[in-house]
């Protein structure tokens, strides 16, 4: 049995990034950049007005002044200006080169074509003014290779004079839910059978990563038939859920011995989750994560969402970690690393109290997992502990 983090390593520096492509900014979105990008132009191209007003030199100061033309976005005054006149100016439009200030329209009394101060303050050179490249100039790296392409960087990609820019490719992705006990959802359910929850709880939980998920359904407790659809999956990685411990029923070990496949790590030192796997079958990453709910969300949220992030370009892959006040106790822990499910508000995180790995209540109910390093000592309310915030 080996430490989370070890695991975490381990699987990790086994991921070689997918295939680099050029795709449409929408395309991008979520998906990490693959390459640097850089402004192509400058933002803003000239001085623009920040405000409805007044386009004036600030020498020209007290005034008054004649209003000789006007300046509307995407529509800029081209005609002869001097410091004795004014531009009626529209934010966004670009200020005349003559002009270093703008006086905003509430501060003007107006009669015909001539304007003067109502009793402002004097102008100020520069005031109401964005100067060309305060956002940024042509040249200058807007995204960095690993950045994720949010809302804000696509936007900011268009700015630079972008319509594509370079990723890496989705990563594709099977979901293999193995057990005799278990029904598709929405099906009557007799006594000994449970609904499959843990595959519909994956793809939610891969939903905002560039991923394409296939489910392979549910399959028997057959090592033939556990084999053959690993064989099948022409994928990036495989995900199997349950059969991952070691009783009689618990056949994803010796299905992926049939698929000739070379196992990195099987039991890591956390709690839930412990029988956690990984392993390759030729070039398919094969993660195999345990049946119970509550351990499958917490294996996936540490090990599978990581190993999307990586295939996928990411810098940083693994879930962060931050601090919260504890509200309430918690007792010492065993040797492995404890994730307990907690509600965070406010900054601070109270433990739910449902710790049964099949419990999904208080799944539903967390939105942290407070963790504990394995050999912790016990936590008081009021003392600082480590969360992963979750959806």
């Amino acid at each position: 049995m080996i430490s989370l983090e070890e695991a975490q390593a381990r699987l990790l520096s086994n991921i070689v990034a997918l295939p680099i492509e050029t795709c449409p900014l929408l395309d991008a979105n979520g998906r990490w950049a693959a390459a640097n990008v850089s402004a192509v132009r400058t933002q803003p191209a000239r001085n623009l007005s920040a405000m409805d007003g007044y386009a004036i030199a600030h020498v020209s100061f007290p005034g008054p002044w004649q209003v000789c033309g006007e300046s509307a976005a995407g529509s800029p005054w081209n005609g002869a200006c001097d410091s004795k006149k004014a531009v009626r100016i529209f934010t966004g439009a670009i200020i005349p080169d003559e002009y270093d200030c703008v006086i905003i329209q509430e501060d003007i009394r107006k009669t015909e074509d001539i304007i003067s101060l109502s009793g402002a303050a004097a102008p100020k050179c520069g005031q109401h003014i964005r100067r060309a490249g305060s956002d940024f100039n042509a040249g200058t790296i807007l995204i960095k290779s690993g950045d994720r392409m949010t809302a804000a960087r696509i936007a900011l990609a268009a700015m630079g004079g972008h319509g594509q820019v370079s990723v890496r490719r989705r990563v594709r992705v099977a979901l293999l839910s193995t057990g005799n006990e278990l029904v598709k959802p929405g099906e009557p359910v007799a006594d000994h059978q449970i609904p499959s929850s843990n595959a519909p709880m994956l793809e939610a939980m891969l939903a905002d990563l560039p991923a394409d998920v296939v489910d392979l359904g549910i399959i028997a407790d057959d090592v033939d038939a556990i084999a053959h659809a690993i064989r099948s999956a022409d994928v990036d990685i495989i995900v199997t859920i349950g059969g991952a411990s070691v009783g009689d029923h618990d056949l994803v070990k010796p299905a992926l011995d049939a698929c000739g496949a070379t196992l990195d790590f099987w039991k890591v030192a956390m709690r839930p989750g412990k029988p956690v796997m990984a392993g390759k079958v030729g070039k398919t990453l094969v993660l195999g994560i345990p049946g119970n709910p509550v351990s499958a969300f917490v294996t996936s949220l540490l090990f599978l969402r990581p190993a999307i992030c990586t295939f996928g370009g990411a810098t940083n892959p693994l879930p962060a970690r931050v601090t919260a006040i504890l509200d309430g106790t918690l007792p010492s822990t065993g040797p492995r690393t404890d994730h307990i499910r907690g509600y965070v508000q406010n900054g601070h995180v109270k433990a739910i109290g449902m710790d049964d790995s099949a419990i999904l209540v208080g799944l539903a109910q967390s939105n942290a997992l407070i963790v504990r390093p394995g050999n912790s000592a016990p936590v008081k309310s009021g003392d600082t502990v480590e969360i992963i915030v979750h959806a």
